[in-house]
């Protein structure tokens, strides 16, 4: 009689399951979208209202009322090419880190995998990244944008470092939340300050400037991978906007930063899993 291999309760193969049953991944990002915009009257509408909102703060405090706009040429692209990826980073690593919680009766009542949470809070922030994308899109067409091999090169890896990173923090925060709920909290700050952390609503050239002393500051600056996700989707959508005798300054090592970034990221994701995977078997009960 052949002997089946026993395996610990609660316990899977980790982000493995996720692909291997994708239709369960399907059908929890419908049921967040379905749960998101009930009894909303506006529905996906708001995914193009609230960042543009954003965008018009943003642009009259910084561009207007402290004239960044004057010394950045096409300020309106380069902010609101950076608003975007930290809309999508704050969206997906927020989320995934309450999935948990806010899945906790199905958690309780059968057993899935769980990183299908984590995964499916993306994959909804995808959902809502798009139409900012086509919005940012319209409005480079405008101005005479025009892609670029390496600009849709540079866009693509920006969307994939943040969404590796994304996930792998979710995992990490999403796991300890569920043991301590100040994890959420922690989760709102550093939100926070990723957006001032990264050259979303200022220039590099101002970080370079004030960090001009200080090299090894500006090294630890570039290694941040929502810094380099910004600077890839300026390098996309911003840079090819300057033409003959225009002044768009991007740093001079991007594909060094670039692989940094995704260095950094997939560490964090591999560091995420294993947290995740230690503390699953305990889910259900602290829930």
């Amino acid at each position: 009689m052949a002997q089946t291999e026993l395996s610990v309760p609660g316990r899977g193969r980790g982000l493995v399951d996720v692909f291997s049953q994708r239709y369960l991944l399907r059908l929890l990002v419908r049921k967040e979208l379905r749960v998101r915009y009930r009894g909303s009257a506006l529905g996906m509408v708001w995914s193009y209202v609230k960042p543009a909102t954003q965008f018009i703060v943003f642009y009259f405090a910084m561009g207007v009322f402290l004239e960044l706009n004057r010394g950045v040429e096409y300020f309106a692209i380069y902010l609101f090419s950076g608003i975007v990826v930290i809309n999508f980073f704050s969206e997906a690593f927020g989320n995934a880190t309450r999935t948990l919680i806010w899945n906790a009766q199905l958690i309780k009542k059968i057993y899935l995998p769980r990183e299908l949470f984590p995964v499916s809070a993306i994959y909804v922030a995808v959902v809502h990244f798009v139409p900012q994308l086509i919005v940012l899109l319209v409005a480079c067409v405008a101005v005479g944008w025009r892609p670029t091999p390496m600009g849709v090169v540079a866009a693509v890896l920006g969307f994939l470092l943040v969404a590796l990173l994304g996930l792998g923090l979710g995992m990490l925060f999403g796991a300890a939340n569920v043991f301590f709920r100040d994890s959420e909290n922690f989760v709102d700050l550093l939100l926070l300050v990723a957006t001032w952390a990264s050259p979303v609503l200022y220039p590099f050239t101002k970080v370079k400037e004030g960090l001009a002393d200080h090299p090894w500051l500006i090294t630890i600056y570039e290694l941040n991978p929502i810094t380099v996700a910004v600077q890839l989707f300026h390098y996309a959508f911003w840079i090819p906007l300057g033409g003959p005798g225009a002044h768009l300054e991007m740093p001079e090592n991007m594909t060094q930063t670039t692989l940094s970034g995704f260095a950094v990221a997939i560490v964090i994701v591999l560091l995420g899993q294993t947290v995740f995977r230690r503390l699953e078997g305990r889910f259900a009960q602290e829930l």
